[in-house]
Formats: structure tokens, sequence, C-alpha cells
């Protein structure tokens, strides 16, 4: 089983990245730090005679990377109620990835690719971060990918995450239940 963890936040060793390390303690995985790529804005020409254009960054290997998961992490802070702007840019260029005729099977590859949502936000996460939980389900949807957890987090200055008993605890379950069917008994 292959496990991809994109990383959405703008800061090294984050609380969403620790998070990401307990849910995948002694699992093998890849992990793709997106302050760490150039990805480009979208472009929208959905509605264009041309359509989109191919863009010159490194969202090649987002779409890669989904191509090889079974499983696929978003691990990111919560802003404004939200994903982080990193994470937004890559989550809305699926759009044109989608479309893109050099990866014809990234549709129907994720429709089987499972997700699960990681977030971490500091002023009360467990309510402010629901909308954000309730936009990754939409885009799931959309995208028929199987949404399958999601924890949230309270931490606010680096390392803080450590503190939050209920996350690490969500954390050791789902760490255990990937465990489980990955090297199963």
């Amino acid at each position: 089983m292959n496990i991809t963890a994109f990383i959405g936040s703008s800061r090294a060793d984050s609380n969403s990245e620790q998070l990401a390390d307990y849910v995948l303690d002694g699992i093998n995985h890849v992990k793709i730090d997106l302050k760490n790529l150039t990805i480009e804005s979208i472009h929208d020409l959905r509605h264009d005679d041309n359509g989109f254009q191919f863009v010159d960054d490194d969202y090649d290997q987002i779409i890669h990377a989904f191509l090889r998961s079974d499983i696929v992490i978003f691990a990111t802070p919560i802003y404004w109620y939200s994903m982080s702007g990193i994470m937004k840019n890559m989550v809305d260029r699926l759009s044109q990835a989608i479309r893109d005729e050099r990866f014809p099977q990234l549709k129907e590859k994720l429709q089987t690719t499972e997700a699960i949502v990681l977030a971490v936000g500091g002023d009360d996460p467990y309510i402010k971060g629901l909308p954000m939980i309730q936009q990754f389900q939409y885009i799931f949807d959309f995208l028929k990918m199987p949404f399958s957890s999601y924890i949230i987090g309270e931490a606010n200055k680096p390392g803080e995450i450590i503190h939050d008993e209920q996350a690490l605890t969500q954390a050791s379950i789902l760490n255990k239940k990937l465990k489980a069917r990955i090297y199963p008994i």
C-alpha cells in the first residue's frame, strides 16, 4: 500500500506535519512538502476553445504522487476556516490535472485513492475547522474519492500539538488501523 502525505504548512516541522508524523509512525510513506515546490496558480481555461495549457512548474510531482498512492493525507494548518493557501493552490490545480491529456488515468485513479485530512489550528479548531472538513468532503465527493477520516488538532505555537491528547489519541488509533491494513497479522 502506497501512502503520500501532502504537507501544507509554510512552517518547517509544523504542528500539522508533526500530526502527520504521529499518524504515519512506523509506516512506509512519501512526504511531499508543498512549500518546497513551485506550483503556479490555476489559470482557469476550462471553457476556452483550447482548454488548459501546459504549465512548467512542479505540479507533475503532485500528479505522479496521486497516481502511485493508495492513500493520500492532506496535512494542513487551519487558516481562516480553511486549508492553507499552498494546499488550496494544489487542490485548485486538480481541475486542470483531471483534464490533462498526458494523464488520462488520473480521474479514474482518484476514485480508488483514499483521502485523509489532518488539520491543526490554534483558536477553537474543533469548531472553526469544521467548514474546512466540509470543504474537503465536497472536493472528494466531486472527485469521487473515498474520504475515510480526519483529525483536527489544537496547537498554535510550534510543537504545541504534543499537548493535544485527543488529537494524539486519534492519531495513534489511525496509525494502528493503517498498520493493520498494511501489515496484516
